[in-house]
């Protein structure tokens, strides 16, 4: 008989769309589907996770739901017609309004685990619903229910604007196709490692440590 539980991970991604992006939008895209590729095949691994996938674009012309908590076996890679980099970067309201639906779509559910994902290649400069102190205290929050952040930036200090919203995990990358490929490299070895000391019991924080330095 199987008495496997299973514990669904919730993996929110959330992926500027500004025009600052345009540089770096190939190897973006490419990266981001090799994630995507990653969350696949993990159902092997760890078959006792059940994972979707939300994708949440923005600039400051919309904040778009690319993919709204799609089941993993379901997950359709991001083609160029749906990435086109524009306008400017509203991260506190894509973070807020991304944030605010996970946890509506997670408020009664009792075993699982939000991964949340942020990678922007400048900084915030065109919110107008949310500041940065609302966002660190609903960081902050969420961190206490099964919510982990990693926050991936470029043309900025990327540990300084994470600790600023409360968030531990954080790279910096530079704009260019070599550094991206080396970031998506680290952040899918970083992703595989979190699923799998989850998969052992380990608690979130600990599971997150080191996120970006695996070997």
């Amino acid at each position: 008989m199987n008495t496997t539980t299973t514990h669904t991970i919730f993996n929110l991604i959330i992926l500027d769309e500004s025009g600052s992006m345009e540089s770096i939008k190939a190897p973006t895209l490419s990266g981001f589907n090799e994630v995507v590729q990653t969350i696949k095949g993990v159902s092997g691994q760890f078959p006792e996770q059940l994972h979707t996938v939300t994708l949440v674009t923005f600039n400051s012309l919309g904040i778009q739901t690319r993919l709204d908590n799609q089941p993993a076996d379901q997950l359709m890679e991001l083609t160029d017609d749906l990435f086109r980099p524009d306008a400017g970067t509203p991260l506190y309201d894509a973070m807020g309004r991304s944030l605010m639906r996970m946890e509506w779509l997670t408020e009664k559910e009792t075993n699982y685990t939000v991964l949340v994902s942020i990678l922007t290649d400048g900084e915030e400069n065109a919110s107008r619903e949310f500041t940065g102190r609302q966002i660190q205290a609903m960081v902050e929050r969420l961190k206490q229910h099964n919510w982990s952040f990693t926050y991936m930036g470029a043309n900025q200090d990327a540990q300084k604007t994470a600790s600023s919203l409360s968030i531990t995990q954080s790279i910096t990358f530079q704009t260019n196709e070599a550094s991206m490929k080396d970031l998506f490299a680290q952040e899918r070895k970083g992703r595989t490692a979190f699923y799998d000391k989850r998969s052992k019991g380990e608690t979130v924080q600990s599971a997150e440590s080191s996120y970006f330095i695996q070997p």
